[in-house]
């Protein structure tokens, strides 16, 4: 495998620990900045800014990808990830906390600017191996990452994060020594009239100012401020009502995976007094399973029932596998029901075989476009809803969180079932 390559499927595992890192720890580093009895609407808030700040800045980070090449992108994001987790370290506020979270969502283009450099840089007919390699590695970083920060965190609470700054550190190098650019920039026009293009890394930032239009670049190298509106691809949806529902699924299974991260640490330290290596190796299990149901399940599910049964069957088994969450005792049943979990993981490759053929090829683009948008929303809100229902129930039946995301999927079940 080439270097490049190398730092790009770094920069993906390391997203993916980074995200993984904070949910076993989360809880104890909000009690002990805030000094608050219930930290769960903190939790809620810290998990919908990252997504609220990312939803806004990622058409602008993938536009200007296009416009100053891929690697001064991903070097910004990757630096941006360090500041945070520094951040994240050494803030005795929750103000400090949130800027960190913030930093990190304006920067958060690892995975899609990672994905157009593997795009830029490989042939067609091995495009579809690497990818293949990209979501493993997403997959074990995310894995990895809650048994790590939760094992770390249990000898020193901001320890994972340390952790964190200094492995994103050294990305940030192995992608200044090693990572080349694999688009040239826009081309500009040199003072006699002919073109040159800017090929020093440092060349490459002083077109910002022209591709954002803060200081009078030509036509061609402007961004369309307006196709930066990332609420921009709704006003499709206008003209084709007969999608309004199944984009309402997708944001409901969407929502219901916000739960786990926001709700997830607090119930299995309230219910079962779990540490954090303990809430780090449940999360890490359920990342296992997911990620070999997916892998393996969707298309013998689909081939032998069908892709609306497969999707319900999916559903079913979550919810089922919610169900007993919710009355669970003793931590050994959490592990028992994974199974049931990774029955869940059918559901959403179905559906997205099944939304694939709701438009035409001219329009997937489009229509993928608008999934991504309804799919930030929903990492938006709720966080935010999940938090506060917990913040409710906590001190009584913490385990009625759960139930809240079955009804969620109860209704994606009947919505999926009325679709013809």
């Amino acid at each position: 495998m080439n270097r490049p390559l190398i730092v790009i499927y770094a920069a993906i595992l390391l997203d993916a620990v980074g995200i993984g890192l904070i949910f076993p720890i989360l809880p104890a580093l909000l009690a002990e900045v805030t000094h608050a009895g219930n930290v769960a609407p903190y939790i809620g808030i810290m998990t919908a800014l990252y997504a609220a700040v990312q939803f806004a800045f990622a058409p602008l980070l993938g536009s200007l990808s296009d416009r100053i090449g891929r690697r001064p992108v991903l070097v910004i994001s990757l630096a941006g990830a360090a500041i945070n987790y520094v951040f994240l370290a050494f803030a005795g506020s929750l103000t400090l906390l949130l800027l960190g979270r913030a930093i990190a969502g304006l920067t958060s283009a690892n995975v899609s600017v990672a994905t157009a450099y593997i795009t830029d840089i490989t042939e067609a007919d091995r495009r579809a191996r690497r990818f293949g390699l990209m979501n493993a590695m997403f997959g074990i970083g995310f894995i990895v990452g809650p048994v790590l920060g939760g094992t770390l965190g249990d000898h020193l609470l901001r320890l994972p994060f340390i952790a964190a700054a200094v492995l994103n550190g050294v990305n940030l190098l192995m992608a200044l020594v090693f990572l080349p650019e694999s688009r040239e920039p826009v081309a500009t026009a040199a003072p006699d009239g002919a073109e040159v293009r800017s090929r020093s890394f440092f060349s490459r930032f002083r077109l910002v100012r022209k591709v954002c239009n803060f200081s009078g670049g030509s036509a061609h190298e402007k961004l369309d401020l307006a196709s930066l509106n990332p609420l921009k691809p709704f006003g499709w949806l206008f003209e084709v009502k007969s999608l309004w529902p199944l984009i309402a699924i997708f944001f409901l299974l969407s929502a219901t995976g916000e739960a786990y991260g926001t709700s997830w640490a607090l119930w299995g330290g309230d219910v079962f007094g779990w540490n954090g290596m303990m809430i780090g190796l449940s999360l890490g299990a359920f990342g296992v399973c997911q990620t070999l149901a997916q892998a393996f399940l969707p298309g013998p599910a689909v081939a032998l029932l069908g892709e609306r049964a497969a999707i319900l069957t999916g559903l079913f088994g979550a919810m089922a596998a919610l169900v007993i969450m919710a009355f669970a005792t003793e931590g050994w049943i959490v592990f028992a029901i994974m199974p049931l979990f990774a029955l869940g993981g059918l559901g959403v490759p179905a559906l997205q075989a099944m939304a694939t053929r709701q438009v035409s090829e001219s329009q997937q683009g489009q229509f993928q476009g608008v999934l991504a948008s309804a799919l930030s929303l929903a990492s938006i809100v709720a966080p935010l809803g999940f938090s506060s229902f917990y913040a409710v129930v906590r001190g009584t039946w913490p385990g009625a969180v759960w139930l809240s995301v079955v009804a969620v999927y109860a209704v994606a079940m009947v919505m999926v079932g009325r679709r013809r």
